[in-house]
C-alpha cells in the first residue's frame, strides 16, 4: 500500500528544463513540488473548459520578472490578472526606458536617502525614476474626466491603451492589447495612490469604484464553465481570487439554488509564507476546500520557493516544450463600458 511509487534518482546528463522538471517531480521536498506544480500548469493549459486567474503578489517586477508576466498574456496563458498595484506600475519604469540595478542589503540606507535611491532587498532604483513614472500615471489621471468613476479594472484598461499608443510595452499594455482584465484590489497602495493624490490635488479628482471592481470579477466567474488560477505569492490578490468562488455558492442560494460549489479545478502557489501563522498568504491549499475556495478533487501543489526561483524555470519550460493553449474565453464584454 505505502511502498507503491518508487523514487526516482535524478542522473546528471544534458536535459532541457522541462525534462529535468519532470525529473525532479519523482524527486522529493520543494524539488518533487515545483515538478509537479509545472505538471498541473500544463495540464491546465490544456484544458479548454477552465478560466485562468493569476495572482500577483510581492516585488516581482524590480526583480527582474515582469517579461515573464507579460509573455504570460501575450500568449493567452492567463485570462485574468489580479495584481498589487506595485506590480504594474514598477514595470512601467524600466519600460520608459530607465533602470534597476544590482544592490546589497548591507549598505547605510541612511546614506541611500541621501542619494536619493530606493532600495528593495538587493536592488536599487533611482527616486528621480519612480516619481517620473509616478508623473506618468498623474498625467493619464489628467486626461480623464474631473470625477469620472471606474473600477480598477476599467482604470487599468485605459491606462493600458494611454501606454499603448505611446509606445510604452508593460504589463498592462500587453493585456490592454490582449484583451484581458486586469484587477488591482489595492491599486492605492502604490504609485497609482501617489500619483492619484497630485492629481486630486490638482484639482483633478477620480473615483475607483470597488464594488463594482469585485462585481465584475464575480461575474467571470458565473460565466465561466471552471476556474483556475496561479499564485505568486499570496496577500490581496490571492484572496481577491479565492472570494470570486465563495460568491458564487452565495449567488447560487439566492437564486434559489443550495449546496452550490464552483472552487478551483486546478491551483498552484509559489509562496515563501507558511501556514503555522494563520494568514492567508501561507493558507494551505488544503484549509480553501473547506471555504469551497478549492474543489476537492482539484489539481493543487504548493511550492514554498522565491517565485525568482520558480517563475524562470516554469516559463522556459512551457516554451522549450512548445506548450500552446487551444482556446481561451473571450472576456471581451467585460470592456464595453469603457472602449473608446
Amino acid at each position: 500500500m505505502y511502498l507503491r511509487e518508487k523514487l526516482k534518482t535524478i542522473d546528471v546528463s544534458r536535459r532541457g528544463i522541462s525534462e529535468l522538471l519532470r525529473a525532479m517531480a519523482d524527486t522529493a521536498y520543494q524539488g518533487r513540488a515545483l515538478g509537479e506544480a509545472y505538471e498541473v500548469i500544463v495540464d491546465m493549459l490544456k484544458d479548454m473548459e477552465t478560466t485562468i486567474f493569476l495572482g500577483l503578489a510581492g516585488s516581482m517586477s524590480t526583480a527582474g520578472m515582469w517579461k515573464i508576466i507579460k509573455w504570460l498574456i501575450e500568449r493567452k496563458f492567463i485570462d485574468v490578472l489580479v495584481s498589487t498595484g506595485a506590480n504594474i506600475s514598477e514595470d512601467i519604469l524600466e519600460a520608459m526606458g530607465f533602470s534597476y540595478y544590482k544592490g546589497t542589503p548591507y549598505v547605510d540606507d541612511a546614506e541611500l536617502l541621501k542619494h536619493k535611491i530606493d532600495r528593495f532587498y538587493d536592488v536599487y532604483a533611482s527616486e528621480l525614476d519612480y516619481r517620473r513614472m509616478e508623473g506618468l500615471i498623474k498625467e493619464f489621471i489628467k486626461t480623464l474626466p474631473i470625477n469620472s468613476v471606474y473600477s480598477s479594472m476599467e482604470f487599468l484598461y485605459l491606462f493600458g491603451k494611454y501606454l499603448n499608443e505611446r509606445g510604452i510595452d508593460c504589463i498592462v499594455s500587453a493585456a490592454y492589447r490582449a484583451g484581458i482584465p486586469v484587477f488591482s484590489p489595492a491599486l492605492t497602495d502604490s504609485g497609482y495612490g501617489v500619483a492619484a493624490v497630485l492629481a486630486y490635488r490638482e484639482g483633478h479628482p477620480v473615483v475607483i469604484d470597488m464594488v463594482n471592481d469585485f462585481n465584475q470579477i464575480v461575474e467571470i466567474g458565473k460565466r465561466s464553465s471552471k476556474l483556475s488560477a496561479i499564485y505568486i505569492g499570496g496577500g490581496v490578490p490571492k484572496d481577491y481570487v479565492n472570494l470570486v468562488t465563495v460568491v458564487q455558492t452565495l449567488l447560487a442560494e439566492a437564486e434559489g439554488g443550495c449546496e452550490y460549489h464552483k472552487g478551483l479545478e486546478y491551483v498552484v502557489q509559489f509562496t515563501t509564507d507558511q501556514p503555522v501563522w494563520g494568514g492567508l498568504s501561507g493558507a494551505t491549499l488544503e484549509e480553501a476546500i473547506s471555504w469551497g475556495k478549492v474543489s476537492p478533487k482539484a489539481r493543487k501543489r504548493v511550492v514554498y520557493v522565491d517565485a525568482t526561483i520558480a517563475l524562470p524555470l516554469i516559463a522556459h519550460a512551457l516554451i522549450e516544450e512548445g506548450i500552446e493553449r487551444e482556446k481561451a474565453p473571450d472576456l471581451s464584454w467585460i470592456f464595453r463600458r469603457v472602449v473608446q
